[in-house]
């Protein structure tokens, strides 16, 4: 039973650790390449204490489920603040990135990653300040899945440490391939659109499941890779016509 437990649990996290892995590699493609590999450990990393911390604070962690105020005959938990918090601000975070990803004006404006290369330092410990708000709110929610779901604290830590070892073996490599491909980021940008939007529905308990955002973003991502697929054969279609040019 709890070898089920435990690969049922580490499962369900890095299932909703995806999130977070995509946010990871949008924020570290920002950064110059020789910092990136450091500023997903750190993330990571900070995801791995943030949910162990909070496991070991269960009996805290269960309060913020109790009202706090109430706004128009609506109850308001320390959680709900959290995640309406969080929402907000991967809203506005994947917003600007989608921004600077298709509308900014790169003839005028220096591209982030030139400006990140200029700032140096600043910009790489505040990309890890933005990672660990995130890691916060994500490791809420996953905390308050995982107690629901097995009552054995050895448990809950060994597969939060067994997910978050697979979510630092796959980041670099979907990190690369997000970066390498513009549309596939704008719609990893769009997914975490509708998740901040989920965070903020929770907060006001609107219980949307998950599985039909990720259901649409696999549809979503199924359409990219057949129209990489099919612009990968064009140019090497063009290149065989024209192999003087």
């Amino acid at each position: 039973n709890i070898w089920i437990a435990f690969f049922m649990l580490a499962a369900l996290e890095i299932v909703l650790g995806i999130d977070n892995i995509i946010f990871i590699s949008i924020l570290v493609g920002r950064l110059p390449a020789e910092n990136r590999d450091l500023a997903r450990r750190l993330g990571l990393g900070f995801a791995m204490v943030s949910r162990i911390g909070l496991l070991f604070s269960l009996s805290w962690v269960m309060t913020l489920t109790d009202p706090i105020f109430t706004v128009f005959a609506q109850e308001i938990s320390g959680r709900d603040l959290i995640l309406l918090g969080g929402g907000l601000f991967l809203l506005y975070k994947a917003s600007n990135e989608i921004f600077l990803e298709v509308e900014s004006n790169h003839a005028h404006n220096p591209s982030p990653k030139a400006h990140a290369v200029k700032t140096g330092n600043t910009v790489f410990w505040g990309t890890i300040v933005q990672i660990g708000i995130v890691d916060i709110v994500f490791s809420l929610d996953s905390v308050i899945t995982a107690v629901g779901m097995v009552d054995n604290i050895n448990v809950m830590v060994a597969a939060v440490v067994a997910s978050v070892a697979v979510m630092m073996f796959a980041a670099k490599p979907i990190g690369e391939f997000v970066d390498a491909h513009p549309s596939i980021k704008v719609l990893a940008l769009a997914f975490l659109t509708m998740v901040g939007t989920l965070l903020v529905a929770e907060a006001f308990d609107v219980h949307v499941p998950k599985g039909y955002v990720y259901t649409a973003m696999l549809f979503s991502l199924a359409v990219e890779a057949l129209n990489i697929r099919a612009r990968a054969k064009r140019q090497a279609l063009q290149a065989a016509e024209s192999p003087g040019l």
